[in-house]
């Protein structure tokens, strides 16, 4: 059975970007991980990782993060897929990112969380022994999209890699921030065309992370309206070889 790991910053990313692809993978018998990245639980947040939370309706006492892994295993049920895996590493509020901008800015000069990251995804790449694996571009320049392609890149990795656009950033511009955009511009071009069951599968996971639909799309409905303008297709690039066709998948 070949074996698909897709390596999520957050809880949610690569449900959002490539679940319509888990989903096909998976029903076409392969084993599919979704490993998410930074899902550490910080007792008592403070400053801005606080208002991270409040502006999401939910009070300080609420352990966030929890609440957030327990929205993935959803997800991934949704997809059909194996039980997600949860990194213990800490969202970039939490490393001393002060403000909303500073997300979508540099990486700080003290963050060196891709260091710390790179052994641990080679530790997953090791147990799972992947024949792809699905990773962002980092489009729209998020620093924790940003440091999870550097710790990836900076490995030897033998699988060929889908480096998928990351969602909802590349609706929410018409030429969306694109920090690492020298990286892939080279690279194929694959395009996944998704079944209808492949879409309410993608749906159904998107629909998961509850605690965040309202305040990333406005509600289920710009939900569904953000993903209608993805067209049915998920969109990478391909470094490396695949070592079978993908059915749905167009490699060019």
């Amino acid at each position: 059975m070949p074996t698909a790991l897709a390596l999520s910053p957050h809880l949610d990313d690569a449900a959002f970007s490539c679940g319509g692809l888990l989903a096909s993978l998976a029903a076409d018998g392969w084993h599919v991980v979704m490993a998410t990245l930074f899902t550490g639980s910080v007792p008592d947040p403070t400053g801005f990782a606080l208002a991270c939370q409040l502006d999401k309706g939910l009070p300080a006492e609420v352990d966030y993060m929890a609440l957030r892994r327990e929205e993935d295993v959803g997800a991934a049920a949704a997809l059909g897929i194996a039980p997600p895996v949860h990194l213990p590493f800490r969202e970039a509020p939490h490393r001393g990112y002060g403000a909303a901008p500073e997300l979508f800015s540099d990486t700080r000069a003290d963050d060196g969380i891709a260091a710390d990251l790179a052994p641990a995804i080679a530790d997953l790449i090791a147990a799972e022994r992947p024949d792809l694996i699905l990773a962002p571009q980092a489009i729209g320049g998020h620093v924790d999209h940003v440091q999870a392609v550097r710790a990836l890149r900076g490995l030897a990795v033998e699988a060929p890699v889908l480096w998928w656009r990351d969602f909802p950033y590349t609706v929410r511009e018409a030429t969306p921030k694109e920090p690492l955009a020298g990286l892939f511009a080279a690279l194929p071009e694959p395009l996944m065309r998704l079944d209808p069951d492949a879409q309410a599968r993608k749906r159904a996971s998107c629909a998961a992370y509850a605690s965040q639909i309202g305040f990333q799309f406005g509600g289920p409905a710009g939900l569904e309206a953000r993903l209608a303008r993805e067209e049915g297709a998920e969109r990478f690039r391909l470094s490396g070889h695949l070592g079978a066709a993908i059915p749905g998948l167009d490699v060019g």
